[in-house]
């Protein structure tokens, strides 16, 4: 096991203290440094349709890109403030002050953290967001919740190849092994691995781990795309007529207070969810929902018929506005999907094994 804020290979001392891991930076962002990363933002493109079909490798075969053995373990005594993870992400994005070269390779550590307790508090307030039952068994997106600020510190690490402004979530894969009581206390481990070449960019693999008694009980497995201009790179991938949407299974009014209400008890405040001035500012005309409520709300739906032990996985593809009306389908196969009620427009497809 490597020392807390040390180099896995060269022993070096790095800029990541044990108090840096833990509260990240709190330099205070200037007005002129905010209106530096707004004028940088639009050279990410994340317009609607832009975002359409970028989980198109989410579920290729990965082999090839297997992580090497031999990750660095840091343990942390805390859970990660968020809040400060995201300041950090804003002045990386800086021009001036802010890193332009990436690595090439996943950072080659492993953060933990051990006893992560459930409020029961905040778990039926997120049941109530994302249409779960009130119950002490947790949903299977639950700890990707309680464990989400150990993975955006891990995104925000020097290490880490793709930057976390802009970056676009587009596919994310739950195995649960059995239920979870929310009486139990999580040790969470994460790390990133399967970085390769996307035609719009680079994606790259955040795994997640919930543990309970040193046995692995949960497993979370989230797909990002970083988009980069390459030369003679970034077009659009020819797209045949899309096929006509399931019948629906049930229509879904999406309110503006999905977007604020998920940030609530998610703790991502990303204003492209909940800040219509903050949806403009990245290429959106409206705020868009959270891809995790998304997928919250779609087994919500099937709660009642969900086995004991599955693997639950999802690709992301259309953004859904705030506000719309979609609809859900589902198929005795296991089979589910979110569309535009209207339009036919795909939100999200997945399937439970």
């Amino acid at each position: 096991m490597a020392k807390r804020g040390q180099r896995p290979e060269d022993g070096r001392t790095e800029n990541l203290s044990v108090g840096d891991l833990i509260d990240g930076p709190t330099e205070v962002i200037s007005a002129a440094d905010l209106a530096a990363v707004r004028a940088a933002a639009s050279e990410h493109d994340v317009s609607l349709e832009a975002t359409h079909d970028l989980s198109a490798y989410a579920t290729e075969d990965l082999s090839a890109h297997a992580a090497p053995a031999g990750r660095a373990r840091v343990e942390l005594d805390r859970m990660p403030a968020q809040g400060a993870l995201y300041r950090r992400a804003l002045r990386d994005a800086l021009p001036v002050i802010g890193r332009s070269a990436r690595p090439d390779a996943p950072p080659q550590v492993e953060l933990a953290v051990a006893g992560i307790t459930v409020d029961r508090a905040h778990l039926a307030d997120y049941d109530r967001v994302c249409g779960f039952r009130l119950a002490d068994r947790l949903p299977a997106t639950y700890p990707h919740i309680m464990g989400f600020p150990l993975s955006l510190r891990l995104m925000t690490t020097p290490e880490f190849p793709i930057a976390l402004t802009g970056v676009v979530h587009v596919g994310n894969r739950i195995t649960v092994h059995r239920p979870l009581d929310a009486g139990e206390a999580l040790d969470f481990t994460t790390h990133a691995e399967n970085l390769r070449p996307h035609e719009r960019g680079r994606q790259i693999d955040v795994v997640l781990v919930g543990s309970v008694g040193g046995e692995e009980v949960w497993r979370g497995v989230s797909t990002y795309l970083g988009k980069e201009r390459t030369p003679g790179g970034g077009d659009r991938r020819d797209r045949a007529e899309r096929p006509a949407p399931p019948a629906a299974t049930a229509h879904w009014r999406v309110s503006p207070r999905v977007g604020t209400d998920y940030a609530r008890v998610s703790g991502d405040h990303n204003p492209i969810h909940t800040s219509r001035l903050g949806a403009r500012l990245l290429g959106f005309p409206r705020p868009i929902a959270h891809g995790m409520w998304s997928k919250a709300r779609c087994l919500a739906a099937l709660e009642s018929r969900l086995p004991e032990a599955y693997t639950v996985d999802v690709s992301f593809k259309l953004p859904v506005p705030l506000p719309t009306t979609v609809a859900f389908s589902a198929t005795p196969a296991w089979d589910f999907a979110l569309h535009d009620a209207r339009t036919g427009r795909p939100h999200l497809v997945g399937t439970v094994r």
